[in-house]
C-alpha cells in the first residue's frame, strides 16, 4: 500500500535491516465464531502486505459457515511455489472465478483459483500497484520504474490491460507519475497520479483514459499526491489526497464523472476508506514528518449529501486497542465492519470484526501488515 511513498519506503527498509531473518506465520486455523451468515458471501480473503524486502506477503481466509479463520492459506495450498506470494502485497481483487493479488516489489500479479487459492499463473508488471476490471479485462497500474525514490530521474507510469482468459498483456497506455488506484465509469478509466517518488514536485492529476481506444484523453488537476479512487452510485468519484506530510494536509475530493470536473473538497484526512451504500467509512493515520507520528481518526461521510456523519463508526474501547489502522472493508450484506491493525509493521497484525454499531464481535491474529480484504460468494 505504501501510503506515504517516501516515509514508508524508508521505514520499511529500516525494519527489514533490524529484524534479522524474516519469520512467516505458518498455516493454521483459528475458530473465531461458531459459524454465522455472511449473507450471499461465503467468506473473505485478506492479503497481508509483509514488510518490504522480506518476501512475507501472505494470504488468509475466513469462512462464514464454519467460523474458521485460516492463516497463510496460499502457502498451504501451493507448497511447490518458491518464495510463496512474494514481496509486498499491494492489492487484492476478485473477478469471475479468479483471485488476483498485486505483489508490488516482486513485480507481478499472482492469479489464483477463487475457491481454493491454488496458483493459476502470474503476470509480470514492474512496480505494479493496483488492479481493476471491465469487460473481461484487468487493468493494472504500474510505476514502470524500480522501487526507488529518485527526484532526478522522472519516469511516467502506465496502465497495463490484461486478458483475463489468457493472462496476457494486450495493451498499455502511459499516464502520469506513479499511478495509484483506478475506477471505471461509463467506458472511461480514471487513474490517480501521485508523483510519490518526486517530492516536493508531486503529480496532482487524474488521468482520463478511453477504454475503447486505450488512449489518455486528458488529465484533470485535483491535488498533490492523490491515492485512493472509489466510485459511488451517483456518478461521482471520491479521491483521497495524502498531502506532503508537512504543511499540505490530507483531504478527500469529489469528482463528477458526468461533467469531468472537480465539484467539492472535504476536510477529512484519509488513509483508506470504503463505500457501502450511501456511507463512506474512513480512517486516517495522518502521519507528519514533523514529530514523526500520526494522528488516528475514524469518520463517516454520506456520499449522497456529501456531508460528514456525526460520531465514529468504532467503539472507543476497540479504537484504544488499535495501534495502526491499515485496511478497511464492509460486508454489503451484513453491515459488518472489518478493520486491520498493522501494529508496529514488523509483527503479526490483528483483524477486528465490528457490528454495524462499532462494537467488537471478534478479533484474530493475521500475518504482517494486514491490508486488503475481498469477499467471495
Amino acid at each position: 500500500m505504501m501510503r506515504n511513498c517516501l516515509f514508508v519506503l524508508g521505514i520499511c527498509l529500516l525494519m527489514v535491516g533490524c529484524r534479522g531473518e524474516a519469520v512467516v506465520l505458518q498455516p493454521g486455523e483459528t475458530q473465531v465464531t461458531s459459524g454465522v451468515s455472511g449473507g450471499k458471501y461465503r467468506g473473505f480473503y485478506l492479503l497481508n502486505e509483509g514488510n518490504m524486502g522480506s518476501n512475507k506477503a501472505t494470504l488468509d481466509r475466513f469462512d462464514y459457515s464454519t467460523g474458521i479463520y485460516t492463516l497463510n492459506i496460499y502457502a498451504a495450498t501451493n507448497p511447490h511455489v518458491v518464495s510463496e506470494l512474494g514481496d509486498v502485497g499491494n492489492d487484492l481483487q476478485v473477478y469471475g472465478s479468479k483471485l488476483y493479488a498485486v505483489i508490488n516489489c516482486s513485480n507481478l500479479v499472482e492469479v489464483m483459483d477463487l475457491r481454493t487459492a491454488a496458483h493459476l499463473g502470474t503476470i509480470e508488471i514492474p512496480n505494479c500497484r493496483y488492479i481493476t476490471f471491465h469487460g473481461g479485462k484487468a487493468y493494472v497500474s504500474s510505476y514502470a520504474g524500480p522501487v526507488q525514490i529518485n527526484p532526478e530521474h522522472e519516469q511516467l507510469g502506465y496502465i497495463a490491460e490484461i486478458d483475463t482468459a489468457t493472462l496476457k498483456i494486450t495493451r498499455k497506455v502511459t499516464v502520469g507519475y506513479q499511478p495509484e488506484e483506478m475506477a471505471i465509469v461509463g467506458g472511461k478509466l480514471y487513474v490517480a497520479n501521485s508523483g510519490g517518488y518526486y517530492p516536493p514536485r508531486y503529480d496532482r492529476t487524474l488521468s482520463v483514459v478511453d477504454i475503447n481506444t486505450f488512449t489518455e484523453i486528458k488529465k484533470v488537476d485535483i491535488a498533490i499526491n492523490i491515492h485512493r479512487v472509489r466510485k459511488d452510485a451517483y456518478g461521482d468519484l471520491y479521491i483521497s489526497c495524502r498531502g506532503d506530510y508537512y504543511d499540505k494536509v490530507s483531504k478527500l475530493y469529489v469528482f463528477d464523472t458526468r461533467t469531468e470536473t472537480l465539484k467539492d473538497s472535504i476536510d477529512i484526512p484519509v488513509s483508506d476508506f470504503c463505500i457501502n451504500g450511501d456511507t463512506a467509512y474512513i480512517f486516517s493515520n495522518d502521519w507528519k514528518a514533523k514529530g514523526s507520528k500520526g494522528t488516528i481518526t475514524y469518520s463517516r461521510l454520506n456520499v449522497l449529501t456529501e456531508q460528514p456523519i456525526d460520531g465514529n463508526f468504532i467503539d472507543a474501547d476497540v479504537a484504544a486497542n488499535i495501534k495502526c489502522p491499515y485496511g478497511i472493508a464492509v460486508n454489503p450484506e451484513t453491515g459488518e465492519i472489518f478493520l486491520c491493525d498493522a501494529k508496529s509493521y514488523v509483527i503479526p497484525g490483528t483483524l477486528y470484526c465490528l457490528d454495524g454499531t462499532g462494537h467488537e464481535r471478534w478479533h484474530v491474529t493475521t500475518g504482517d501488515i494486514p491490508a486488503h480484504i475481498v469477499f467471495f460468494k
